[in-house]
Order: C-alpha cells, then sequence, then structure tokens
C-alpha cells in the first residue's frame, strides 16, 4: 500500500476532518481514505464540449433555421508600407 502526505492543509479542514472521523467513529487517516475512495469511486464524466451543452440546454425549446448569409470575397489586406 502506497502512502502520501498532505503539506499545508487548512487549519479549519484538518478540524473539520477530526470532527467527521470522530463522528464515524474513525480515524482522521481512515476518514481521509474513505473520502478519497469516495470521491475516486467513479470514473470521471466526459466534459462536454461546449456547443453541444448549448445545443442540449435549448433543443427542448425547438429548433431554429437561420437563413444563410451570402459573403462577399475576402478583400486584400490593406497596404502599411506608405
Amino acid at each position: 500500500m502506497a502512502s502520501i502526505t498532505i503539506r499545508n492543509l487548512d487549519d479549519a479542514v484538518k478540524s473539520r476532518l477530526r470532527i467527521q472521523a470522530a463522528h464515524h467513529g474513525r480515524s482522521m487517516e481512515d476518514e481521509a481514505r474513505d473520502i478519497l475512495r469516495s470521491a475516486l469511486a467513479s470514473d470521471p464524466a466526459e466534459p462536454d464540449r461546449l456547443g453541444t451543452a448549448i445545443n442540449d440546454l435549448f433543443r427542448p425549446l425547438g429548433g431554429l433555421d437561420l437563413p444563410e448569409t451570402l459573403r462577399e470575397p475576402m478583400r486584400d489586406p490593406p497596404n502599411l508600407d506608405g
């Protein structure tokens, strides 16, 4: 089994861990192990792409067909040489 050291843990977090461990009748170390095990039990969800998330949000409201925008050819860039 591997072991880790957690440095710079806020005093408030350590205190809450101690209280929660006591409430569950176990050591702080065992409580921390249980918290980590629970947090990492499931595989992380694949993050949504922004476009997909927006589409999923507005799909129930119905679709919207926008007219195609006709574009002119690109202009030549300005000459800044004088």
